[in-house]
């Protein structure tokens, strides 16, 4: 997925704020347990839930989870999303500068 028509100002703060602190508590990705996702993981779960929305057809959760994206790792400029159920396979690909 490319971000570019995404990267308009998103004002989803609050929203990310609360997967922030849901996070916090720990995250199961893939068979790991996982108790403090780094920025890089949370991202990747992020990914996840995108992935979901666009099979649910959910727009408005996958703008939500390509803003959170964007606002954490500015400088994104591709995502692989691993659709074979390892969240840790998930790749980011970033801005050459």
């Amino acid at each position: 997925m490319t971000f570019a028509p995404v990267r308009r100002s998103v004002a989803g703060e609050p929203f990310f704020q609360k997967m922030d602190e849901d996070m916090d508590q720990g995250w199961q990705m893939s068979r790991e347990y996982v108790p403090n996702p780094d920025v890089e993981q949370r991202c990747q779960i992020a990914a996840d839930r995108l992935l979901t929305a666009m099979h649910n057809e959910n727009k408005h959760s996958l703008l939500l989870m390509a803003g959170y994206i964007i606002k954490r790792l500015p400088n994104v400029e591709r995502v692989d999303i691993d659709s074979t159920g390892n969240i840790n396979e998930t790749r980011f690909h970033f801005e050459k500068n």
